[in-house]
């Protein structure tokens, strides 16, 4: 009997399929790692956030962060990825173009604006050994992450049209930038900025503009700032749960391949998660009396996010130091500071994104600046001799806050812009009604049914309720 041999091993290596640069490992990695980066917006940042809020927001917020990863993609095919990783438009920026032919995404993968050339140092672009097509994807999955992060600082009352707007063009013209200019081969790569796996590209990009949209937005309705109890924290949970281990294909991913620095990266990254989460939950209990999940949430984040620039380039001991600064800043920042400043006061960031991803993507990029071991950073940077101030290179730390600047700036010019433009056609905020209302008036639908045989309580406009006895269609 013969035996039927799947189509991508015929012809040996030489084929389409298998061809003589495909390495399998890598490829299978990567895609998985995507995957697990995909994982960490959809499902895990959707519920999330629909877990953390108030009840009658539970579906709005999950939504805004579906729609937000379904929309980036679109935009990614179309121009996106060839913004942030093609070749080169300007120091910053990438050559837009379509990433979706199949002569594009079958061949070997290459950033060509990567090639770096310091001093006496010249290193070629890199190519990974898969194709094009896992490149984009993995990439992807980053881009949408981020839009969906920035989500968390408007949820419970930004006007849903204007957040379809702002999705792709936030995406085009201030993440693309971020990612070009630090990974993509622009001028802050060239410069030497490190940032292993997105402390700044993501984080601190998504943090500053949410803050940024937060403040143009306005607040949330007083009674929503005042009382805005998790609706679920179980859900809540599972969502902070998909998100820890997804971490594993974010930072375990970025050396593009399955290699050595590709492990200590998932164990730093891990190492940082758990002692941030327990440095947080430390200060809880100090000061409020008892552990709080919440808390240990945000502590988990803070963690790792606070890794993320340096995940693959420190040693595991550093990773501890960064855990428990990140799970002491930010917390700092959190619950003192921010009850100080009366800008902080002022401004209404609803899941504090700029606490959790902008200061802790910050410190995380100051600390890798001192803490970059010249060993690991040689098998990652296209800089042989790169290093942290610990081990002699004092001026990185100085890199490291000059590129946190960069990005802090054009995130808050681009989101200021894309905005204003957008509150010309539409408002950026809900009506009256639907701020009071909240899941039902937006959407027309509730997340929980709770009055017994699928019957949703009807909110009305002066905060009375009724029972709604209409008959399900898919019941008839």
């Amino acid at each position: 009997m013969s035996s039927v041999v799947p189509a991508a091993y015929l012809n040996s290596n030489t084929s389409t399929n298998v061809p003589l640069w495909l390495n399998k490992g890598d490829n299978a990695w990567q895609m998985v790692s995507a995957t697990l980066v995909g994982m960490q917006g959809m499902p895990g940042l959707v519920i999330l956030y629909a877990g953390l809020v108030k009840k009658k927001w539970a579906l709005n917020s999950a939504y805004m962060a579906l729609y937000a990863f379904a929309a980036v993609m679109p935009c990614w095919i179309l121009m996106g990825y060839k913004m942030s990783f093609g070749h080169q438009l300007v120091p910053l920026w990438g050559r837009a173009g379509l990433a979706g032919s199949q002569n594009f995404l079958v061949s070997q993968a290459y950033l060509p604006a990567t090639y770096y050339k310091h001093g006496g140092v010249e290193v070629a672009a890199q190519t990974p050994w898969y194709p094009m097509a896992t490149m984009v994807f993995f990439q992807f999955a980053f881009a949408a992450v981020t839009v969906m992060l920035v989500a968390g600082s408007v949820l419970g009352r930004m006007n849903i049209k204007a957040w379809m707007v702002f999705v792709p063009a936030w995406m085009t013209f201030s993440y693309s930038v971020g990612a070009f200019s630090i990974w993509g081969g622009g001028f802050l790569f060239q410069w030497g900025i490190m940032d292993y796996s997105g402390g700044y590209v993501v984080h601190l990009a998504a943090g500053i503009a949410g803050f940024t949209a937060a403040y143009w937005v306005g607040p949330r309705l007083k009674e929503d700032r005042d009382e805005f109890p998790p609706n679920n924290l179980i859900l809540a949970l599972a969502g902070a749960g998909i998100l820890w281990m997804g971490w594993s294909g974010f930072n375990g991913g970025d050396p593009f391949a399955a290699n050595v620095d590709s492990s200590v990266a998932v164990l730093n990254t891990h190492i940082s998660a758990s002692t941030s989460l327990l440095a947080w939950t430390t200060w809880d209990v100090i000061f409020f009396k008892k552990p709080s999940v919440i808390g240990a949430i945000q502590g988990m984040i803070t963690g790792l996010v606070g890794i993320t620039p340096g995940a693959g380039i420190v040693q595991s001991w550093a990773a501890l130091i960064i855990g428990v600064l990140s799970g002491t800043i930010p917390w700092y920042t959190m619950m003192v500071l921010s009850k100080r400043i009366p800008l902080m006061q002022k401004i209404d960031d609803t899941l504090g994104v700029f606490h959790t991803h902008a200061v802790a993507g910050t410190l995380g990029g100051v600390l890798t600046g001192l803490f970059a071991h010249p060993t690991l950073s040689s098998l990652f940077l296209p800089d042989p001799t790169a290093k942290g101030a610990f081990y002699g290179s004092g001026v990185q730390v100085l890199k490291q806050v000059v590129g946190a600047a960069f990005v802090i700036a054009w995130n808050v010019a681009t989101t200021s812009i894309i905005l204003l433009v957008i509150r010309l056609f539409t408002p950026l905020r809900m009506s009256e009604e639907e701020l009071l209302i909240g899941d039902d008036a937006v959407h027309g639908e509730e997340a929980y049914a709770l009055k017994g045989k699928g019957e949703r309580e009807k909110s009305l406009q002066n905060g009375s309720s009724y029972t709604d006895h209409t008959t399900d269609s898919s019941q008839v």
